[in-house]
């Protein structure tokens, strides 16, 4: 582990201990050249997981591309503060499911599942780019069926 201030790969670790709920060990390190000091993060390599795009390609589960989507749709909103949660919460439920490939289409589901139960705001937004809305009056339709308009 290279030290962020001065780039020497001599370090000791001073503390260490159990992130909760996360798997993660955090490493308080000191470099041994310039004295700072610094955290590391450990997580489990995990298997990789193959997300079956619509048009059948495969790639890669990328986690920050999960949670791009996810801050997106909850931009500018009160709930913001819970990207994160929400794409562990997901991430989790994917590698638990036990495959090494899953639609996009579950991805998608289960992150309108959490929006919904979150802020309907960012449920509406994300929804109009999963759906791939052309027309106001698919707007209409879903806002309809979260009982706002009667």
């Amino acid at each position: 582990m290279d030290c962020p201030f001065c780039n020497t790969d001599l370090n000791r670790v001073v503390d260490k201990r159990a992130v909760k709920g996360s798997g993660e060990i955090r490493r308080r390190r000191e470099c041994l050249k310039c004295k700072e000091r610094f955290t590391t993060y450990e997580r489990l390599a995990k298997v990789e997981v193959l997300v079956i795009k619509r048009d059948n390609r495969r790639e890669i589960f990328d986690r920050m591309k999960l949670r791009a989507g996810i801050a997106k749709a909850l931009e500018k909103r009160p709930a913001f503060d819970q990207v994160e949660i929400i794409t562990e919460r997901i991430e989790n439920r994917l590698r638990r499911a036990g495959t090494r490939e899953i639609s996009s289409r579950i991805i998608g589901r289960a992150v309108l599942a959490e929006l919904k139960k979150l802020d309907k705001i960012a449920y509406l937004r994300f929804t109009s780019v999963y759906k791939k809305f052309n027309d106001p009056s698919d707007f209409a339709k879903i806002i309809t069926s979260l009982g706002a308009i009667k």
